[in-house]
């Protein structure tokens, strides 16, 4: 066995990674964290990308659904740095090589934990109202 995941849902749960832990062999990790994104909230956001993409123009013209994905989740980022609560896994920007461009770094929607992506919806919801985007549910 070479890994072991337990959900701490309930009384029982906790027991069994007390009972896991006694028993694990030296040198094995413990690592505690936030459940990460469920599919469905990633159909969602995906979703909502590929219509705000369809419908917002961005200095001038429109962009593809992984593009727009990118400009959407830089301005989120950005968003929840501002109001005190960064996303766990912070951006960055850096010079290109030739110091002619900004690359982005580091933010991946894939790394969300659920609240993240939640948030993330709902920040696509205000973000299509005030440009009137029509979701389809």
């Amino acid at each position: 066995m070479t890994r072991r995941t337990f959900f701490l849902a309930h009384e029982q749960a906790r027991r069994n990674v007390a009972d896991f832990a006694q028993k694990a062999p030296d040198g094995w990790m413990v690592v505690f964290s936030e459940p990460r994104k469920k599919r469905a909230q990633e159909e969602k956001y995906h979703a909502m990308i590929a219509e705000i993409a369809s419908q917002v123009e961005h200095i001038g013209r429109k962009w593809d659904a992984d593009d727009m994905k990118r400009l959407l989740v830089d301005e989120f980022a950005d968003e929840m740095r501002l109001a005190g609560t960064p996303l766990h896994h912070d951006g960055r920007v850096t010079v290109s090589f030739d110091g002619r461009r900004t690359v982005q770094l580091g933010i991946q929607t894939a790394e969300f934990y659920v609240k993240e992506a939640a948030q993330f919806i709902e920040f696509l919801y205000a973000f299509g109202a005030a440009r009137d985007v029509v979701f389809s549910e």
